[in-house]
């Protein structure tokens, strides 16, 4: 049973390989820059002097004005070069999937399989949607992912489904340039025991049209275990 829950663990976290694709470094750091240029901060107004016991209410926890607000949605709504670089991630690409079991001893050969991905950009270019197909412990698997961008916490979202899980899985993570990498964490449903258990992943651009992501969770130890390795190639 925990070889089959860890399993159906790993399964889920092809999240991000739905977000497969690649851009120059070039344009993601600037990407990054020019987002957060475009995003205003909430600057709370000070309230007129009071003379009843009200009087000692704090000034920044006041509302913004009206215009404030206005501009402040306006950045946040308003799609900026990292989703242009999201953008680039488009189209299909393959995937080499590599699983390894925890439980089994030290030196057993992976599980390999294939995906095909499929990254299409949503409401008007805000989110990236994608599909994954393939086979998985000798069953059909399929897929959808969301990927969105966060203006204002700058920082990336992705959420997950598939028909391996009843559940829909969230992962956050920032980019870093110096890498070329987002580190995603979360929490992934354990079947097995009805519990959330911690977990988290990477994700590198390896160059324009390579891209690999690295999956761990928890081993029987209690410490990482790299339970997925998926290498992502652009189809052309």
């Amino acid at each position: 049973m925990k070889k089959i829950t860890l399993a159906f663990c790993s399964v889920s976290f092809l999240l991000f390989a739905c977000n497969s694709g690649s851009s120059t470094s070039e344009t993601k750091t600037d990407s990054v820059t020019t987002t957060t240029e475009k995003t205003t901060t909430v600057t709370p107004t000070e309230e007129p002097t009071k003379t009843d016991t009200t009087s000692s209410t704090s000034a920044s926890t006041a509302m913004p004005d009206s215009a404030t607000m206005m501009k402040n949605w306006q950045a946040y709504m308003t799609p900026g070069d990292v989703h242009k670089m999201m953008a680039s991630w488009n189209g299909t690409w393959n995937g080499e999937v590599v699983m390894w079991d925890p439980f089994k001893p030290a030196g057993s050969p992976a599980d390999t399989s294939k995906a095909t991905i499929v990254n299409k950009m949503a409401m008007g270019g805000r989110y990236q949607t994608a599909t994954t197909t393939g086979n998985m412990m000798g069953m059909p698997f399929e897929g959808m992912s969301m990927l969105a961008y966060d203006n204002i916490k700058k920082t990336f979202i992705s959420t997950w489904v598939d028909n391996m899980g009843t559940g829909i899985m969230k992962l956050e993570g920032p980019w870093d340039e110096a890498t070329k990498s987002i580190t995603f964490k979360g929490k992934c449903v354990n079947p097995g025991t009805g519990k959330e258990e911690d977990t988290w992943e990477k994700f590198t651009v390896v160059d324009d049209n390579t891209q690999m992501m690295e999956m761990y969770c928890k081993g029987p130890d209690g410490k990482d275990f790299k339970t997925m390795q998926i290498k992502f190639t652009r189809k052309k």
